[in-house]
C-alpha cells in the first residue's frame, strides 16, 4: 500500500492542466451501453475508478481499445446485461450501468452499489423512478434485479439527485415517447452526458434546467460517435483552494471556469485574486486568508465534493468560519485527521466550525475519501514539518497523478511504500 510524504510548508507556482472530468466520464462510459456502436472518448481521466468501469464494460460484453489519448468501447456484441458484487462494491458509479442495460435489454442484474466510506448513499429515487417507467423491480441477494418494457412517465425527484437524473435517462434513450424529468440535477456532467446523447440523435430539451423532456431513438444501425470529455471542475477547484492555502501564484488550463462561479466568488472573499483567459484561470493569493462561511449545495451552489478542501483551508484563516454540507450530513471524516495536523475545527452535526491558526504542523495522517484525501494534501502542503499520508488508494480513484502536478508547482511531495 502507497503512502505520500509531504514536506512543507511551501508555496505553489506555475501552471497546471486540468484532466477530464470523473464525474462525467463514468456516467457517459456507461451510457455507450444503451446502444450498439463504437464511441471514441477522449480526455478521459487516468484513474483507477476509470479503470474499473472498463473492467466491468468487458465483462458485459464491450470491447476496449486505445487510440493515441482516447479510449474506443465498442458495445455492438454486449450480451450480459450484469454487474458482479466484487466490482459494484469498490465504486458507487458502477450503478450506472442499470439505466442503459434496462433501456437496450429490458433487463438489468446489478449488484448494490460501495464506494467512499462515508454513510450511506439511498438509490431509492433510482428505483422508484424505473418503477414509474414501467420497469419491475426487486431485491434478490444483495442484487437490485429490473426488467420489462419501459413506458412513458413523468418523474419529479424529491430533491434533485446527480445519479438518479443520470440513470433515469439513460433508461430512456431507446423509449420512443416522452419521458419528463422534473427537479432534476443540473450539474455540468448532466449536462455532459445529454449532450452526448444528443449527439447519438436522442431529443433532449430542458438542458441544463431542472426540468428534462427525453424523447428517444430505435437505432437501425451501428452508431459511430466521437465525443471529448468536460474538464474536472472538482480538480480545478481543488486547485484553486490549494494556490489560496499555500498563499501561491498558480494557472490552471484546460478547464471551464464557468463551471465554478460559485467557488470563484468565495476564494475573492478569502482575498485571492482571480484571472480569466479563454480556458484557463489564473489564482494568486498574498494577503492573509479571510474566514468565510458557506453552505454546500447542489449546482450552481458550493460543491460538496469541495467541502473537505475548503475546510482545510479555512483551518488557515484569521478568523472563525461555519462550514455545513445539506448534501451530506456525514462527510466529515477528514475532520479528525486535519484536527492531528493542528486544526481547530469543533463538529456540531453537519456543521463544521473551523477557529483559523496561524500554522499546522505535519503530522501521519489517513486518508478515507477521494476528496478527504485533496484536503489532507492541501493541509499538508500548509504545515511546518514532513506529513506521511496513507491510503493514498482512495485520491488515485479521483486525481489523474496528482503528485506529478503538485511537483510541477513546486510542492515536494512523493509516493512511498509503506
Amino acid at each position: 500500500m502507497d503512502k505520500f510524504v509531504i514536506n512543507g510548508p511551501v508555496r505553489l507556482n506555475g501552471e497546471v492542466d486540468i484532466s477530464g472530468s470523473k464525474n462525467a466520464a463514468l456516467p457517459i462510459m456507461c451510457a455507450c451501453l444503451a446502444f450498439p456502436g463504437k464511441y471514441t472518448l477522449s480526455n478521459i481521466p487516468d484513474l483507477r475508478d476509470t479503470k474499473t468501469m472498463l473492467k466491468l464494460l468487458e465483462i458485459i460484453g464491450c470491447k476496449i481499445s486505445y487510440l493515441d489519448n482516447s479510449i474506443i468501447i465498442d458495445t455492438t456484441k454486449c450480451n450480459n446485461p450484469e454487474a458482479p458484487y466484487d466490482l459494484v462494491k469498490t465504486m458507487r458509479a458502477s450503478f450506472y450501468v442499470l439505466g442503459p442495460l434496462l433501456s437496450r435489454f429490458e433487463y438489468a442484474k446489478v449488484s448494490l452499489p460501495g464506494g467512499c466510506a462515508w454513510g450511506p448513499r439511498p438509490i431509492n429515487f433510482h428505483l422508484e423512478a424505473f418503477k414509474k417507467l414501467g420497469a419491475k423491480v426487486t431485491l434478490d441477494s444483495g442484487y437490485i434485479l429490473t426488467e420489462g418494457k419501459l413506458k412513458s412517465a413523468k418523474i419529479k425527484f424529491p430533491i434533485p439527485s446527480v445519479g438518479a437524473t443520470g440513470n433515469v435517462i439513460m433508461a430512456c434513450v431507446n423509449l420512443e415517447q416522452e419521458v419528463i424529468i422534473e427537479n432534476a440535477s443540473m450539474e455540468p456532467e448532466i449536462v455532459d452526458l445529454c449532450n452526448f446523447y444528443i449527439k447519438c440523435g436522442v431529443i433532449i430539451n430542458g438542458v441544463g434546467t431542472n426540468k428534462l423532456s427525453i424523447k428517444g431513438i430505435k437505432i437501425k444501425e451501428e452508431i459511430n460517435i466521437d465525443y471529448s470529455i468536460i474538464p474536472d471542475r472538482i480538480e480545478a477547484g481543488t486547485f484553486l483552494i490549494a494556490a489560496t492555502a499555500t498563499k501561491g501564484s498558480i494557472k490552471i488550463n484546460k478547464c471551464n471556469y464557468k463551471h465554478l462561479d460559485f467557488v470563484i466568488d468565495k476564494l475573492k472573499e478569502v482575498g485571492a485574486s482571480i484571472f480569466f483567459d479563454n480556458d484557463s484561470v489564473s489564482i494568486k493569493m498574498k494577503k492573509e486568508i479571510n474566514s468565510v462561511s458557506l453552505e454546500t449545495d447542489v449546482y450552481p451552489g458550493f460543491p460538496t465534493d469541495l467541502q473537505a478542501q475548503w475546510i482545510a483551508l479555512m483551518s488557515l484563516s484569521n478568523n472563525t468560519s461555519s462550514i455545513k454540507d445539506t448534501i451530506y450530513l456525514d462527510r466529515f471524516t477528514h475532520v479528525p485527521e486535519l484536527v492531528r495536523l493542528g486544526a481547530k475545527i469543533d463538529m456540531h452535526q453537519n456543521n463544521a466550525n473551523v477557529v483559523g491558526v496561524k500554522k499546522l504542523f505535519a503530522a501521519k495522517v489517513m486518508s478515507t475519501d477521494i476528496r478527504a484525501s485533496a484536503s489532507l494534501i492541501i493541509a499538508a502542503l500548509s504545515s511546518y514539518g514532513q506529513t506521511h499520508l496513507s491510503r493514498i488508494y482512495h485520491i488515485d480513484r479521483g486525481y489523474e497523478k496528482i503528485e506529478n502536478k503538485l511537483s510541477s508547482l513546486g510542492a515536494i511531495i512523493k509516493r512511498e511504500n509503506e
